[in-house]
């Protein structure tokens, strides 16, 4: 099955690892739909663009609310934030690191199926054909003893292999404090990439680059709720340490790609997966074992665009 190339390596296998069409490489004022031509501009200098207000404050704050739910921790009570994972991350650089094993849950395809969410992906790509990532949420908390996550930059796809893909995080709480966590990345390497990789050893991690000496180039982007940051599959990243008090990172991975709907197994795997709720698993998403999208929650109702989006109806 399709699903199973992404068993042992990063990577959502709800899309390929690389779209056959690539990443539009130009762009006019009249041909963007959201973003401005300095932010167009922006995105091909640096591998990352933010699109402010992708879903409005409200919405991302009512995602927020049910993660903080279904994960059964108080976010006026630190006491309850500091469990064991319920199921064993194979990526380890994921452990501690607040991921939350909720794929389908209506709140999250509200956000999916936005309209400007959407426009945004079409003026990255150039195409009104897209698929959406099935993905989850993420609530990262301070670090305290047992629980002292540092961060880490790392790429999801071989950057050799030139992967034709864009990721994407939704914030659903304010991420202004560069101290509590969040998303970071090295614009630096993503441009300097052919001549660094030069001086680095043959045998070296393609998907953990040594970031000695690039401390300094290290970006960390502030968020307010409701933006949508999107970013280059050869862009370096990670989650950053959350070193606050008592702030909380809340996101939600929202990304999109072209649609694939010659690849019958694909799409049905999608289809079963929006309709049963079930979990990507494999190396980096081993799901829920309590089982609670299932138990406890109805399949996610979709719009016209979501249904296309899911690859439920045709583009």
């Amino acid at each position: 099955m399709q699903t199973n190339a992404h068993k042992d390596i990063p990577g959502n296998p709800s899309t390929a690892k690389s779209s056959k069409v690539r990443l539009r490489e130009s762009a006019t004022p009249d041909s963007l739909r959201v973003l401005t031509m300095d932010q167009w501009e922006f995105w091909r200098t640096n591998g990352y663009v933010v699109i402010k207000n992708a879903v409005p404050r409200s919405q991302a704050a009512a995602t927020a609310d049910f993660l903080w739910e279904f994960e059964e921790k108080d976010p006026v009570d630190p006491s309850t934030w500091y469990t064991a994972p319920r199921a064993e991350m194979k990526m380890k650089e994921l452990a501690g690191t607040g991921m939350v094993e909720v794929y389908n849950h209506q709140h999250l395809w509200n956000n999916r199926q936005m309209p400007k969410v959407y426009d945004a992906f079409v003026d990255i790509w150039g195409t009104e054909k897209l698929w959406v990532t099935i993905d989850r949420a993420n609530l990262n908390f301070p670090i305290r003893p047992g629980f002292e996550y540092r961060g880490f930059i790392h790429w999801d796809y071989d950057p050799e292999t030139r992967p034709q893909n864009v990721q994407g995080v939704l914030a659903l709480a304010d991420q202004l404090d560069t101290e509590m966590g969040g998303f970071q990345c090295i614009p630096w390497l993503y441009r300097n990439y052919d001549t660094w990789k030069l001086t680095q050893p043959e045998d070296r991690d393609r998907f953990k680059p040594d970031t000695s000496g690039l401390e300094a180039e290290i970006v960390k982007v502030p968020l307010e709720a409701g933006d949508l940051l999107i970013f280059n599959s050869t862009e370096p990243h990670g989650i950053r340490p959350n070193n606050s008090e008592d702030k909380v990172r809340i996101a939600q991975y929202l990304s999109m790609m072209p649609a694939q709907e010659e690849n019958e197994e694909l799409r049905q795997w999608r289809i079963n997966s929006w309709q049963n709720r079930i979990a990507p698993e494999g190396y980096a998403f081993p799901g829920d074992p309590r089982n609670w999208e299932q138990d406890r929650y109805e399949t996610a109702e979709l719009s016209v665009l979501g249904r296309r989006l899911l690859g439920l109806d045709t583009w």
